[in-house]
């Protein structure tokens, strides 16, 4: 039988142990069931399950493990975050009322606080952050941190943990969240301990933002976060003193910037390959000024774009798998390629046995690890792309434009033959329909080219690269390595709050819009300014398209059904416009332009429309399909 034994916490009162009407154990169990009863280690379990839903800020307490977390973040000049709160964090979320420089954003699902500090960053170059709690928290945080991965986007994302005494046990929320975020971070830290805490964030700020950026995590256990510490926070060089094997290369080696000043003097047919490692590196201008000493063309990846004013005589435009004929055409008769801050991905080179069949290749990039990884190069340059362009400059010979008339006249016959194309231009896919291409490019018209658009992903986010025509750096943002969907709206949201000296706008397609709409009362809460521009062609268009081209029309779980889209934003407070025709684009821009706060203009675009050009899966840049039905297919 069992019978119920007085507790040591009944006897003196201590709350902190375990609640008597637990402690029911047989009278042959003096001990109860708790493995290793009587040991160090039993007791710190016990008293961290005891403690997990039974703890308070003592009022008038001394400086804990939380407290540094907040002291870092403001010594980082993180003083925005995007979170939602759980149990084990809540010792985080208690002392943040005594930071009243922290602004905190509660999103409405983990995955938009991960995108949110992933648009922050791309806007404003600075490290974002995002928060969660242990379990479902932290594991809704993983596509995004995926996202930012791909793409080499610096965020910290701090995340909540068991109490240390429970990792292992399968405790409420527990998950092995530090194994998980291994492969999809640039490094990942479990901190049991508050005295780590100081170190810890700033190593994952220095390493988040140097070198190639990427997604840190940091996790925390509930006992480090309420631990009291004394611990200072590191200096700069205390930091990189302890991070002996972190050691980028930042400057191009001197004999291989050689070589590639000799391959481009020596060139006829030069085009610059501009990725996202200029951006990052802050080196647009350095860029144009190499770009007119060398009088060469500048083509962009999707991640590029932004690189060079797309006005500028040298700009010849986007490259890729629905990138321009032209630009794809000139990359395949060039003989020599400058490939700066990108990485080669399949989209851009296609099948890799007939891309650029001429080329040799100059490729510069901090990462060593992406050079000659998807392309064998013939020079390669380990280094900052900023600063290895600074040092490449003066080495390279002085041309004019006159040196390079035949192959300029010859870019300029194929730009103009492209975009003459029947898949080019506003309104020109299918008369009296109301087409994306038309949509974008008005709003890069109205916004004066100025705004920060960010794209979702599928058919919109390729006629926004090609058409809204971008003209200073990181106005574009967009998923590109991961294809996230759902990546807009979150996004919008961070890049709206570090830039509010600019626009903000969400592109979204209206599969993608769906999976994170739930961030419109996030707008609403916060008065955040966010504009979206909803393209709805009732389907989800890029798998459409690959279902009509490629899979014979086996159009399956392609159709998307969709809420009355006014009735949504009414439902939330937020003022929304509809066009269905060319003539109502304008006005419907406008009035959404007008209003302060976020606005939503829902365009009924052109159901079957497709991008063109396209090149079809196992093809190369030579094999564009440029409309379907014809001697292309």
């Amino acid at each position: 039988m069992f019978v119920r034994r007085a507790t040591s916490s009944e006897a003196t009162g201590d709350e902190n142990d375990e609640a008597p009407d637990q402690q029911m154990t047989m009278t042959s169990r003096p001990s109860g069931h708790v493995p290793g009863a009587g040991t160090t280690a039993a007791a710190e379990v016990e008293h961290a399950r005891s403690r997990m839903l039974r703890d308070q800020k003592p009022r008038g307490r001394t400086r804990i493990g939380a407290d540094v977390v907040c002291e870092a973040l403001l010594r980082q000049g993180a003083d925005v975050l995007f979170g939602y709160p759980g149990g084990v964090i809540l010792p985080l979320y208690d002392v943040f009322g005594d930071y009243p420089d922290l602004r905190h954003v509660l999103v409405r699902h983990e995955q938009g606080a991960a995108h949110a500090a992933d648009g922050f960053a791309r806007a404003t170059g600075h490290v974002g952050v995002c928060l969660g709690t242990s379990g479902p928290g932290a594991t809704n945080l993983v596509t995004g941190l995926a996202t930012a991965q791909l793409d080499s986007v610096p965020v910290v994302a701090i995340t909540g943990n068991v109490p240390a005494a429970l990792i292992g046990k399968d405790a409420f929320q527990e998950i092995d969240i530090t194994g998980i975020t291994l492969p999809m971070t640039k490094h990942n830290y479990l901190v049991r301990d508050a005295d780590e805490l100081p170190r810890v964030l700033a190593e994952a700020f220095h390493i988040a933002r140097t070198g190639r950026p990427g997604p840190v995590h940091v996790d925390i256990t509930k006992d480090a976060l309420q631990q009291e510490t004394q611990a200072p926070h590191p200096t700069d060089g205390e930091v990189s003193a302890g991070l002996p094997g972190f050691k980028p290369t930042f400057d191009g080696h001197p004999r291989q910037l050689k070589m590639a000043a000799q391959q481009i003097d020596r060139a006829e047919r030069p085009v610059i390959l501009a990725g996202h490692g200029i951006l990052v590196a802050d080196a647009v201008d350095e860029l144009r000024a190499f770009a007119e000493k060398a009088q060469i063309p500048v083509a962009w990846t999707l991640l590029g774009v932004g690189a060079i004013d797309e006005r500028h005589p040298l700009a010849y435009g986007f490259m890729g798998m629905h990138g321009w004929k032209h630009v794809n055409r000139a990359i395949q008769s060039a003989d020599l390629l400058i490939a700066l801050g990108m990485r080669f991905d399949d989209r851009v080179t296609g099948k890799v046995s007939t891309y650029a069949p001429g080329a040799k290749i100059v490729h510069v990039d901090i990462d060593p690890g992406e050079i000659g990884k998807n392309v064998a190069v013939e020079v390669p340059i380990v280094g900052d792309v900023g600063r290895v362009i600074a040092a490449l400059r003066p080495l390279v010979a002085q041309r004019r434009a006159e040196e390079r008339r035949a192959y300029f006249d010859e870019l300029a016959a194929w730009r103009r033959e492209s975009e003459a194309s029947s898949w080019h231009g506003s309104g020109a896919w299918r008369d009296g329909l109301l087409s994306a291409d038309y949509v974008v490019n008005r709003l890069g018209e109205l916004t004066g080219h100025e705004a920060t658009l960010v794209a979702d992903v599928g058919q919109h986010q390729m006629w926004l690269a090609r058409y809204a025509g971008f003209r200073r750096p990181n106005s574009h943002l967009s998923s590109g390595g991961l294809g996230t969907m759902g990546f807009a709206v979150p996004a919008a949201m961070g890049a709206a709050l570090g830039r509010p000296d600019h626009e903000t706008w969400a592109v979204c397609g209206d599969g993608g819009f769906q999976m994170t709409l739930q961030e419109l009362a996030t707008l609403v809460q916060d008065r955040i300014p966010v504009k979206i521009a909803l393209m709805d062609n009732k389907k989800l268009g890029m798998i459409r398209q690959w279902q009509e081209i490629i899979y014979g029309g086996n159009y399956h779980s392609a159709q998307m059904f969709g809420p009355d889209y006014l009735k949504l934003c009414e439902a939330y407070g937020i003022p929304a416009f509809k066009a269905s025709t060319p003539d109502e684009v304008d006005p419907a821009i406008e009035a959404a332009r007008a209003v302060d706060g976020p606005a939503f203009v829902w365009f009924e675009i052109a159901e079957a429309q497709n991008v063109f050009p396209m090149m079809p899966a196992g093809k190369g840049l030579s094999d564009l399909i440029e409309k379907w039905g014809g001697a292309d297919e």
